[in-house]
């Protein structure tokens, strides 16, 4: 079983290589506690549960000290800067239907939880894609 495990393994870490996000390594680590474990025994259970043990153990102590290296900060772009903002409905917004709102002099699609008509003032909540989530101005 001792192959699988090295087969298993390069497959995972070419995968993580491809990727770069972290997400097989810490069954890359697993596999190589299997391939350890097959010289002792040839139990596939008990490789098996060293294999699920291992990955979750790693993922489980690995990723919050990761978190203390990786930066997350956000880099804002010119599109964030209509969050908040107010702009002024040019076609109607429906719940099931996307309308236009024209936001510091540009024209945005957006949509709404709510009915909306042309020529309301809306206040920008977040941006889904290229379309504007917004909700009445409340005055």
């Amino acid at each position: 079983m001792t192959v699988e495990w090295f087969v298993l393994f390069a497959v995972l870490l070419v995968i993580e290589l491809l990727t770069v996000n972290l997400v097989t390594v810490w069954f890359a680590f697993g596999a190589v506690a299997a391939i350890i474990c097959s010289f002792f025994t040839d139990s596939i259970f008990i490789q098996l549960l060293v294999f699920l043990i291992t990955s979750v153990m790693t993922l489980l102590v690995m990723k919050p000290l990761l978190k203390r290296f990786k930066s997350f900060d956000i880099t804002p772009t010119n599109l964030d800067r209509v969050i908040g903002k107010i702009g002024e409905v040019t076609k109607s917004i429906d719940q099931d239907k996307y309308g236009e709102v024209k936001i510091l002099g540009s024209t945005w699609t957006a949509s709404s939880q709510s009915h909306i008509n042309i020529g309301e003032r809306v206040k920008v909540l977040s941006i889904d894609g290229v379309k504007l989530i917004v909700q009445k101005e409340e005055k």
